[in-house]
């Protein structure tokens, strides 16, 4: 039988975390720094590089790309390890050195427990400006390690409900009507398909897939239209293709040109490269229906849940998205996703040698894993 002293301990930190407030625990932890290591009687941060090799060369509006850099991250603590993860497409500006530069910099012996979560990741935030795919690296493995201490996973923390999770969209990139219809092909278990657009071939696109689907559509154009009035036409096209929304359809910085487009679209137009964190939630309102959250862009798990509130606040539909990455910062956004209206988490679908077991898919739906903190294994 559980003890009294165990259920209010259990109670009062799982409804600390739902409101915002990580309690603390004390704890000795001690960190001796080294380049590559931190190492001590506390926690103890380590981190490597590695490269994710793609399925298909990746194409979107802007550039083309047949692989993406990493960088695991584990924090260990008291026997227990967590898992983490920076990925850095190009767009980013991060780099395996950048991220390890940062991580060097990051110095646990400051924190007596691992359950001091906020007071930590504002002394992450803190560090540097930007990085914060390196600050998604150790919020991740923070989440993740704090979860297998209560022995709990994070949807659970947060009071979800594991059954209101969306389906996954998959994701198909810019490419010849021959590769698209083998992408097509690969994506059958998918119930909605997320095309990338953004050049000069978008009705064949569209065409050459519903030459042999019927799938729900929803498109990415990564800012990929220059002129509102073409905009505009082609979402009313999109429309009667069967596509569900639209994601950047046009370049960040015309502001008054999005807005026009979102006021008369029949569709609705969600921010990707527009909002990165929090403070770009409340620009977003009033010119996007929605926002696309990436651990990657805000800096981790805790950014992530403080958008998704934010832009409910702001009555604003919600995405959880990702980059190309393994199963472990797919697994960590996916603990977010019964909060949210869509998903897009195949980062670790397109790739062919992941290091991580975590998130199912199963006819469509995100399956979450009911093992604790992020709910990962590393191969």
């Amino acid at each position: 039988m559980t003890s009294r002293r165990d259920f209010l301990r259990n109670c009062g930190t799982l409804a600390g975390v739902a409101g915002f407030s990580y309690m603390g625990l004390s704890c000795n932890a001690q960190n001796d720094k080294q380049a590559g290591s931190g190492k001590g009687k506390g926690m103890t941060l380590r981190f490597s590089p590695y490269d994710l090799e793609l399925k298909h060369v990746f194409t979107i509006a802007t550039s083309s790309r047949k692989s993406t850099p990493v960088m695991l991250t584990e924090i260990e603590y008291d026997g227990l390890t967590g898992f983490g993860e920076a990925s850095m497409p190009p767009y980013l500006g991060e780099s395996h050195e950048t991220v390890n530069n940062f991580l060097k910099l990051v110095d646990l012996a400051r924190f007596s427990s691992p359950f001091l979560m906020e007071e930590i990741l504002d002394y992450i935030e803190q560090l540097a400006p930007g990085n914060y795919a390196a600050k998604a690296s150790v919020d991740i493995a923070l989440h993740d390690l704090v979860g297998k201490l209560m022995n709990q996973p994070w949807y659970r923390i947060w009071g979800l409900n594991p059954e209101k999770t969306p389906f996954t969209s998959f994701t198909i990139g810019i490419d010849t009507p021959e590769v698209v219809r083998e992408k097509v092909a690969e994506a059958s278990p998918y119930r909605i398909l997320k095309v990338k657009l953004g050049q000069d071939n978008d009705k064949e696109m569209i065409q050459t897939i519903r030459s042999v689907t019927d799938k729900a559509l929803c498109v990415d154009v990564n800012q990929g239209w220059k002129e509102r009035q073409m905009a505009l036409d082609m979402i009313y096209w999109l429309k009667d293709q069967g596509v569900v929304f639209i994601e950047q359809p046009m370049p960040k910085s015309l502001v008054e040109d999005i807005a026009w487009l979102t006021q008369n679209s029949p569709l609705p137009v969600i921010a990707d490269e527009s909002v990165q964190t929090i403070m770009d939630v409340k620009k977003a309102d009033g010119v996007y229906s929605g926002i696309n959250i990436k651990l990657m862009k805000c800096g981790g798990m805790r950014s992530a849940f403080k958008m998704i509130n934010t832009a409910r606040a702001l009555n604003m539909k919600v995405m959880i998205g990702c980059m190309t990455e393994t199963s472990c910062a797919i697994s960590a956004a996916a603990q977010l996703s019964p909060m949210v209206d869509w998903a897009d988490l195949d980062g670790n679908l397109l790739i062919k040698n992941d290091l991580f077991e975590g998130v199912k898919i199963a006819d469509g739906k995100i399956i979450l894993p009911d093992a604790p903190g992020i709910g990962v294994k590393k191969l």
